[in-house]
């Protein structure tokens, strides 16, 4: 159960025997008005800084999203990515409900993304799948339907199973395919998260294909949602979840990935986690030099 994806220069390996995957979230205009704005405007300075900054802070992949009402979403998109790639070496994953706005993400691509994403609609399989197979992509599929989110973990993985079935129709690998089993608000449905780890597991054991998810989705209006979007994250990798789209520069979902990478050994002598600890020390150690400083200079005037 490996699914590869690249850029042009880099390969990303996702599954039960690699690091955990964190694919960064922060491109994306929804709930941003700024970057909203300045995308619209064509105004890439943004995008740039977010690419690096999520990179710096350990992402392995970064999603690419330019839903902006009224703009012209393929094009904004296909120039996002290319903007994207001449700042980061790491894959992608492209990010749109728009079908026209995926194939042009797709034809500006270099490498082979990931394609964000085919839900269990007649419709949107018939649209999505040939061009994820017509340019050799990985796919997100997330399980819903016509009829809408089940609470039913069995009707979920029912979805998924039929995406993974349909895929391989369409000669795309199943490998290639991530299932989303939608991490729903637990403060509004109560078994949200155990009904995702649970459809974990069967899609882990019965289909064998990778799972994602997005993170911040769980605690939506609920209060300290980074303490419980690192223990749910941390929840869904004990379940078997290989990948996610989160926030790589919250300190506590990056330490809850990497301690994960340890404990469930795939962190080789733990040479990750002992270089976190020593660039979190020497970080901790300017902050002290530079508080000393503040007050010395407090002291002087």
């Amino acid at each position: 159960m490996e699914t590869i994806v690249a850029s042009s220069v880099r390969q990303v390996k996702i599954g039960p025997d690699h690091p955990f995957v964190i694919i960064g979230e922060r491109i994306n205009p929804t709930g941003r008005k700024k970057l909203a704005t300045e995308m619209a405007a064509w105004d890439f300075e943004r995008v740039r800084a977010d690419a690096l900054a999520q990179v710096e802070a350990g992402a392995q992949m970064l999603d690419v999203n330019a839903g902006i009402p009224l703009a012209d979403e393929p094009a904004l998109l296909s120039e996002a990515i290319r903007v994207v790639q001449t700042v980061v070496d790491v894959p992608l994953n492209i990010d749109s409900s728009v079908v026209a706005a995926l194939e042009a993400g797709l034809s500006a691509y270099q490498g082979k993304p990931l394609v964000n994403s085919v839900t269990g609609e007649e419709e949107r399989l018939e649209l999505v799948l040939p061009l994820v197979k017509k340019y050799g992509a990985a796919v997100i599929g997330i399980a819903n339907d016509e009829t809408g989110i089940s609470e039913d973990p069995a009707e979920r993985f029912r979805i998924a199973k039929k995406i993974v079935e349909r895929a391989e129709s369409y000669g795309i690998n199943r490998e290639d395919v991530i299932i989303d089993p939608l991490a729903m608000p637990v403060g509004a449905v109560r078994l949200a998260g155990s009904t995702l780890f649970t459809i974990v597991r069967r899609v882990r054991e019965e289909l064998g294909v990778n799972t994602i998810c997005g993170v911040s989705n769980i605690s939506f209006g609920l209060p300290d949602r980074g303490t419980l979007n690192a223990t749910f994250l941390a929840m869904a990798i004990s379940a078997g979840m290989t990948c996610a789209i989160t926030n790589p520069l919250e300190e506590n979902i990056r330490r809850t990935v990497q301690a994960a990478d340890v404990l469930r050994g795939v962190d080789d002598n733990c040479q990750a986690w002992l270089q976190a600890q020593r660039i979190g020390e020497g970080e901790s150690e300017r902050s002290e030099i530079r508080r000393r400083r503040r007050e010395r200079q407090g002291r002087r005037a």
